[in-house]
């Protein structure tokens, strides 16, 4: 049993493409540790065992049959290490969210078709390939929320608790072929549409691997490695998807003619994209606008003053997040919160096929009231 159990543990970490030293380190083990376990020589404890199926996004039972049964993919979800009692609590209210869409699509049949499934490509070259799929060319899509909807991911933005370890999620449920995301709304907007340009990325690619809950953790360069590999890849994506380099260092070209940017032409690009600052300094850096001292200079500055000088904007207009630079020193969960309006933002979608279903039914009142129950008032 034992030796089986290394054996399951093994072939799940080469599929990952993790060495033993990574997927070690991963973990928080010594790369002797997980070779003695993938040899049969030592017994994981049941603590060690669970740490390493939620790394996998399996559940223990994996490791002791052959074939292994089709995932609850929500049951997943709730078991979580990610997943404290608030943050349980607001989980419920995405499950009855779900529920409540999939019983919409079914009375008006409305069922959304889901995206192609990836391969293996560079992240780069899926995000210029699905660009190019959807007909976006290199310009900042208006409205990614509903951009992404409508190619088949559903998308509730919900705000978690305050200490919350949630800054987004991915579910997608086989039997159903629908694929459903929250976003914590806690955060800044271009925090928010990087959010979910990252779970649309694990719809493209990781749908059939089970759910995906996102610590804020993964969106700091310093602890993204610490992850699963799956999270440095989205983050290559969502960059590249949101902020293609062309277009990037066309604008530069063009509206300030040097290869060194200033602060408030790193501003005017940042909302160009409609992205937060510190994914735009970043784009700016990998694209060498910035240099290394430019870009710890501009990371540590407060940008809403300036922003709110030169466009005329308040911080929540601006989608500013006042503990963003905090956050991408320390990795702190609490550095992405923001102010925000505490009623979860349903899609227009979701409102669409509310009025569609309540049409459907005889008096139009008895399916609203029952789906708008489940959730807090949708925002105006």
């Amino acid at each position: 049993m034992i030796q089986f159990l290394g054996t399951k543990l093994r072939k799940a970490r080469e599929k990952m493409g993790l060495s033993q030293t990574a997927f070690a380190k991963a973990l928080g083990y010594s790369a002797e540790y997980i070779s003695y376990l993938e040899a049969g020589k030592r017994t994981p404890s049941f603590a060690a065992l669970g740490r390493i199926a939620a790394f996998l996004n399996r559940d223990v039972s994996y490791f002791f049959y052959e074939k292994e049964a089709a995932p609850d993919a929500l049951a997943l979800l709730f078991r979580a290490d990610a997943v404290d009692d608030r943050s349980r609590d607001e989980l419920q209210r995405f499950r009855r969210y779900i529920d409540d869409y999939l019983k919409l699509e079914t009375i008006t049949g409305r069922r959304l078709e889901p995206a192609p499934l990836y391969g293996l490509l560079p992240p780069e070259r899926m995000a210029d390939e699905e660009r190019r799929r959807l007909g976006l060319g290199e310009e900042p899509v208006r409205d990614v929320f509903a951009l992404f909807e409508a190619n088949g991911l559903r998308i509730l933005r919900m705000p978690m608790p305050e200490d919350s370890l949630v800054s987004g999620v991915f579910v997608y449920l086989e039997a159903k072929q629908a694929a459903f995301a929250l976003v914590n709304s806690a955060q800044a907007f271009g925090r928010q549409v990087f959010s979910a340009a990252h779970e649309y990325c694990h719809y493209l690619k990781d749908r059939i691997e089970g759910p995906v809950i996102d610590n804020p953790d993964v969106f700091i360069d310093d602890y993204v490695e610490l992850y699963h590999p799956r999270e440095q890849y989205a983050q290559a994506f969502a960059a590249r998807f949101l902020m293609p380099p062309g277009r990037v260092r066309d604008l530069a070209d063009k509206e300030f003619h040097t290869r060194r940017l200033h602060y408030d032409e790193a501003l005017y690009l940042k909302r160009y994209f409609g992205v937060s600052m510190l994914a735009m300094l970043r784009t700016l850096r990998d694209l060498d606008f910035l240099d290394k001292s430019q870009f710890d200079e501009y990371i540590r500055r407060d940008p809403s003053p300036r922003e709110k000088e030169l466009f005329g904007l308040g911080d929540d207009e601006s989608g500013y997040d006042p503990d963003e630079r905090a956050a991408a020193r320390t990795g702190a969960a609490s550095g992405f919160l923001f102010k925000f309006k505490k009623r979860p933002i349903t899609s227009d979608r979701f409102k669409l096929l509310q009025e569609d279903a309540a049409r459907r039914i005889a008096g139009g009142k008895g399916l609203k009231k029952g789906v708008q129950t489940s959730l807090p008032s949708p925002e105006e």
